[in-house]
């Protein structure tokens, strides 16, 4: 995590997730981006607001959830967070 100059305070990536309520992967992807220190995730509900599907797929290509975003950067879903876990990748972006 990088900090701020002024405050010291850590400052974290935005995370933005498309889920669902009873997704297990939504579940899952959320547990981990925790573990990793996130403490805030806007979540993109697409079971409430079925069009925002829609735009997911546009921006994606993809039709499942979740759909994972870390500073706009498209990361992908559980899987693809859990591998760039995996290979080191998930904690710089997250610091970024």
């Amino acid at each position: 995590m990088a900090e701020n100059e002024f405050t010291g305070a850590k400052i974290m990536a935005k995370i933005v997730m498309y889920c669902t309520e009873v997704c297990p992967y939504c579940v899952r992807a959320e547990q981990l981006l925790k573990r990793k220190g996130v403490t805030e995730i806007e979540k993109i509900r697409i079971d409430l607001e079925p069009e925002l599907r829609i735009a997911m797929v546009e921006k994606t290509g993809r039709r499942t959830v979740p759909q994972i975003f870390i500073d706009e950067r498209h990361v992908g879903g559980y899987d693809d967070l859990a591998a760039l876990d995996q290979a080191g990748g998930l904690e710089p972006l997250l610091a970024s």
